[in-house]
């Protein structure tokens, strides 16, 4: 059937830009959270100001700002900006990458190749990186919510320095918010206690609140402010992150094992023998 007037503008319109990337910061200054890296006595701060940008592995939890600090950084040293994705990429992609990077090279520009996801290429797929890395065709920024020390092979690592991204503080995140709200021109329609909910349920991922925030301004009733339990109808809570093999496993065992600690100093000691000899001797 021939498509008629009115159902080709249903497919002509581009789909909306999630908050979350309209959002995305267009400079350095403008990156929340990530202070320890980029203020200007940080290690990047201090590659920026210098126009020196070496190879790092950005480590960190989702939605804290590695690709968003990949492309400002690549704009900051006027480089040309080359993303892959180890998921969906492999070598042949790669050497399209270095051919591209070394003709570049050739004329005066230099190139940053953005790796998503690195730790799942293999062993043999890091080791083709070497050499472009050693003699500067590329710089490379490689991204990862794996630990480096387990997941990367030691030449590469030798070759770059790694750079730890924390979760976004209760401060970023409610930045972030507020961002929103200027963006859109709506305030979200929550209390304090409510938005205090919403921030604390994101787990310090920013991308994750800003998506909240997009379904939270989406509804149909705006002009209702939702508490504590409106929200918690609206939005699901968000499960932990946690893997049983790698990081986070070990991660909620320790935060486990802090508040157990936390609680047995708590407890009075009652001098019975069922009282450990470490809370008697505290309770002395």
């Amino acid at each position: 059937m021939e498509p008629t007037e009115a159902t080709l503008p249903l497919f002509d319109e581009e789909p909306a830009r999630p908050l979350a990337d309209r959002l995305r910061p267009t400079q350095l200054d403008d990156v929340v959270g990530q202070d320890h890296l980029l203020a200007p006595d940080a290690p990047l701060g201090r590659m920026v100001a210098q126009q020196r940008l070496g190879s790092a592995i950005l480590w960190g939890p989702p939605g804290v700002g590695k690709t968003t600090i990949a492309r400002l950084l690549a704009d900051a040293g006027n480089l040309a900006f080359e993303p892959v994705s180890a998921t969906f990429s492999g070598v042949a992609d790669l050497r399209k990458v270095f051919a591209a990077a070394r003709s570049r090279r050739g004329i005066g520009q230099g190139t940053l190749l953005f790796v998503d996801e690195i730790h799942r290429f293999n062993r043999a797929q890091q080791d083709s990186f070497l050499p472009y890395v050693e003699d500067g065709t590329v710089t490379l920024i490689g991204a990862t919510t794996e630990n480096p020390s387990f997941e990367l092979n030691g030449a590469l690592l030798s070759r770059t320095q790694v750079l730890v991204l924390k979760r976004l503080d209760e401060a970023a995140l409610s930045t972030l918010l507020d961002r929103a709200e200027q963006l859109t021109g709506h305030h979200l329609p929550l209390d304090d206690d409510a938005r205090r909910a919403l921030i604390a349920m994101a787990d310090g991922d920013g991308r994750y609140l800003l998506n909240m925030a997009e379904q939270i301004q989406a509804l149909p009733d705006t002009e209702t402010t939702l508490d504590t339990a409106g929200l918690a109808h609206h939005i699901q809570q968000r499960a932990p992150l946690y893997d049983k093999a790698q990081e986070g496993h070990y991660n909620l065992i320790s935060a486990l094992h802090k508040s157990m600690r936390g609680s047995a100093r708590t407890q009075p000691c009652t001098g019975s023998p069922a009282c450990s000899t470490a809370a008697r001797t505290r309770c002395s």
